[in-house]
């Protein structure tokens, strides 16, 4: 089988192509390094089954050979962290909507399948019903608000594959991923490396906000571990899925478990959003904590690794 992973040279996305090359696959990466990094993908130049493309997932003409001579599409590329959203508003806003227009677009003129990757930021704020069901209500803060602008692209993308699957047919799968953590991780798009940098070299650990903030931890092999059953899974298309942990925390508990792990005399500090961010531009999401129900009966998800063996492992990954 030949795999097309848009947004390859990314945490998720290189991970991603060394389990399908580790499945005996061959595996084509597209990237334009706008948050991805080579360094994630240089080891797997030498396998003579992986390919990768520099270039942009709006430009049609980059992506047609691609997609015509792949067999199903994993579409991961899009804009992340909250500084790169917020600093690059419609930028973000282009590369998600538009390039996932465009892997629609081509993959429906051969039929080839697509697993969007959507966000968790989906669900927005606590809205009476936790953990969150694929149908469970959204609710998103104002427009002017610059950070609920990543929910509703994503939103729109997921609305872009339902409709190409229920009136075009084309087989696509929708997945929202909850935070996942592992080795590659960049502190631009994750807080669990950024503290576990800040631990190990004794920096202060700095909790945005009061650190009440409710999360479940996904480590990559797991994660990748469902994708790839929802990917081969009939009976995942033209559906959306949580894809999450049941290993939860806080961010306060986060900090003081990696600051134990890591015997480190780093100090603990809470600091306002509004010392981080422009007032007005940015708003959390108090809780994100998936109902798994669903990608369990459908490919028997059943993640493994809890956050203390997460964190030890990503831990020894940074501290080499």
């Amino acid at each position: 089988m030949r795999v097309l992973i848009t947004g390859g040279a990314g945490f998720i996305g290189s991970h991603l192509a060394e389990r399908h090359l580790q499945m005996g696959d061959e595996v084509d990466v597209i990237d334009n390094f706008a948050t991805g990094s080579i360094e994630n993908i240089k080891h797997l130049e030498e396998n003579p089954k992986f390919t990768y493309t520099v270039d942009d997932v709006r430009n049609v003409k980059a992506m047609g050979p691609l997609i015509d001579e792949c067999d199903i599409i994993y579409h991961l590329a899009a804009a992340v962290g909250v500084d790169y959203i917020i600093d690059n508003f419609l930028q973000s806003l282009m590369t998600n909507i538009r390039g996932t227009e465009v892997i629609l677009e081509l993959a429906n003129e051969k039929k080839k399948k697509v697993i969007l990757a959507s966000t968790s930021e989906i669900y927005g704020k606590k809205n009476g019903h936790v953990p969150f069901r694929e149908d469970s209500d959204r609710i998103l803060g104002p427009t002017t608000v610059i950070r609920w602008h990543y929910s509703t692209s994503k939103a729109v993308d997921e609305l872009f594959a339902l409709a190409y699957w229920r009136e075009k047919r084309l087989p696509c799968v929708i997945f929202r991923p909850f935070n996942v953590i592992g080795p590659r991780q960049t502190e631009a798009a994750g807080v669990v490396p950024r503290f576990v940098k800040n631990a190990l070299l004794g920096h202060p650990i700095s909790i945005y906000g009061d650190g009440e903030q409710s999360r479940c931890w996904t480590y990559i092999d797991d994660a990748l571990d469902g994708l790839v059953e929802l990917a081969m899974s009939d009976r995942a298309v033209g559906e959306i899925f949580n894809l999450g942990s049941q290993f939860g925390s806080t961010i306060k508990e986060l900090a003081y478990k990696i600051k134990g792990m890591t015997d480190s005399d780093s100090t603990i500090d809470l600091v306002p959003y509004d010392q981080v961010w422009n007032k007005g531009d940015y708003e959390d999401l108090i809780y994100r904590v998936p109902d798994l129900a669903k990608i369990r009966d459908v490919v028997g998800y059943d993640p493994k690794v809890d956050l203390d063996e997460a964190l030890a492992r990503i831990i020894s990954h940074y501290a080499r």
